[in-house]
């Protein structure tokens, strides 16, 4: 036996072990990616099949084994058609990099007036949601929201979300350093985990970075409580101080969780505001 063993080691090519390797880095990809969403739900439905028919072939139940047999035959399809957003989502990420050209300077603009302009509307408890483009475009988003294309600010970001102005309900995507458009409208995240208190606006936040490398603010109208949601995870409760390193780490195109006693203050999604954060 361990002479058999020996020959089966000594068969395998250098190949046959870059394979491997390949395969389960993709494999372990995938899995980071539809971790904590729905699609993990499916993918267990489907494997539920799949030991289905494993056991009408042994049990020789031949009406279910055919009705089961002809259903993983189209399993590409299926695929395809219930992991869609997941599939677009990873798409999108392998097609683009991270934002690590822009100007320090700029990007620093832009996290003082986003981090100034959170504080005010969390002390006057003004809700707000305003969605950051990286390196996944939101023109499809921008394009059915109110034109602004205005000089990001603290003062016009306050002026959009002061209840009188008639744009206040909905996003403000920021493109490219600008206001492009406000009143957006983002997609609902469909993630059963999630704690029914969480509002529309949190939300949105996160199925806008569920399908997108999007970075989103979210000020809570109910409590003042600011947020940030990235990569389908919601950061609540967070200091103006937290807020800024969150952003000039996202921004920066680092997606792994820092080090460091402030990051161990952030609250994640399931301990969230006490009553429902609209």
């Amino acid at each position: 036996m361990l002479r058999g063993f020996i020959d089966f080691i000594s068969q395998i090519r250098l190949q046959d072990l870059l394979d491997i390797a390949a395969v389960s880095v993709v494999l372990y990809w995938i899995l980071l990616l539809i971790r904590g969403t729905r699609a993990i739900q499916m993918l267990f439905g489907l494997l539920v099949l799949g030991g289905g028919y494993i056991l009408a072939q042994g049990a020789s139940l031949t009406t279910l084994e055919w009705i089961l047999e002809n259903f993983l035959g189209s399993i590409v399809i299926v695929v395809v058609i219930l992991f869609q957003d997941e599939i677009r989502r990873a798409l999108a990420v392998v097609g683009t990099n991270p934002l690590t050209g822009a100007n320090p300077r700029e990007q620093k603009h832009l996290i003082e007036e986003l981090v100034r302009a959170a504080s005010v509307l969390s002390n006057k408890r003004i809700g707000a949601l305003i969605a950051i483009e990286r390196s996944t475009g939101l023109k499809n988003y921008i394009e059915k929201g109110t034109p602004i294309n205005g000089t990001l600010s603290r003062d016009l970001l306050l002026s959009i979300f002061m209840p009188f102005s008639p744009i206040h309900d909905g996003a403000v995507i920021i493109s490219r350093g600008q206001i492009a458009a406000a009143q957006c409208f983002l997609p609902l995240t469909l993630n059963p985990r999630l704690e029914k208190i969480l509002g529309t606006r949190h939300r949105a936040a996160l199925g806008l970075t569920e399908e997108t490398d999007a970075v989103v603010i979210i000020v809570s109208e109910e409590t003042g409580k600011i947020s940030a949601a990235s990569e389908g995870k919601l950061y609540s409760r967070l200091e103006t101080e937290e807020l800024r390193r969150i952003l000039e780490r996202m921004l920066s195109g680092e997606t792994s969780t820092p080090s460091g006693k402030w990051w161990e203050r952030i609250k994640v999604v399931l301990r969230s505001e006490k009553k429902s954060a609209a």
